[in-house]
């Protein structure tokens, strides 16, 4: 009896093509960050807010993935950054090979930093290695601060965890110090980042973050 495993398949030929892009990035010396979170957290807002500080050191590109709609492209392609929309139809997440498409329809040589906004979702996008630099976590706390526990492997495979809308905290039952503990414990070596783009409190220190990527990545 023959058996064919599609789920193992799947990701090993995901792997395969993230190693791919890993090269196709890395060869042109850009460096590359899968930013992951729930529907609303804050993924578009952060590049909105970060962008326009990052383009002073920077050349940025942007590939945005979502299920419907290119709302949050236009909102970033409005910075003046060159925008890749991918659109799901349905999908839960970006897959290496549709990231794959995306670096071939982009000029690669034309920037330093790629950002890719990950479809909105606490589960599949972790499971994909896009072939990036880092995966970085986005948590806001309206979420509640269980998230690390309720969903670790968002918090396994990500190098800095941000804790978005900070400026809530005074009005939400969020437990900051236990969120913090928490995601540590499941990811010792994860980096966590407190802010909030609606003040812009912190995005110092998430701009502050992409700039030693870039250095230690030898750009």
């Amino acid at each position: 009896m023959h058996q064919v495993h599609i789920g193992e398949d799947m990701r090993d030929r995901n792997r395969e093509i993230a190693a791919e892009n890993r090269e196709m990035l890395q060869s042109r010396g850009v460096v590359s960050i899968n930013i992951m979170s729930a529907p609303g957290a804050g993924k578009t807002s952060l590049l909105v807010r970060s962008i326009p500080g990052l383009t002073e050191q920077f050349r940025i590109g942007v590939i945005e993935g979502d299920v419907q709609t290119t709302r949050d492209a236009e909102r970033v392609g409005a910075l003046g950054v060159p925008v890749f929309q991918i659109q799901t139809g349905g999908v839960c997440h970006l897959d290496a090979s549709m990231v794959h498409s995306a670096l071939h329809a982009i000029d690669l040589d034309s920037i330093d930093v790629l950002l890719i906004e990950n479809v909105g979702n606490l589960v599949c996008p972790a499971e994909f290695d896009l072939g990036v630099d880092a995966r970085v976590m986005l948590l806001s706390i309206t979420e509640g601060d269980d998230k690390p526990k309720k969903y670790p492997l968002m918090f396994t495979e990500s190098r800095l965890l941000i804790l978005n809308k900070i400026d809530l905290l005074g009005h939400v039952d969020f437990d900051l110090e236990k969120a913090k503990r928490e995601a540590a414990e499941i990811n010792p070596h994860i980096e966590i980042i407190e802010l909030s783009c609606r003040t812009g409190e912190g995005l110092d220190r998430w701009t502050g973050w992409v700039e030693r990527l870039h250095a230690k990545a030898g750009g």
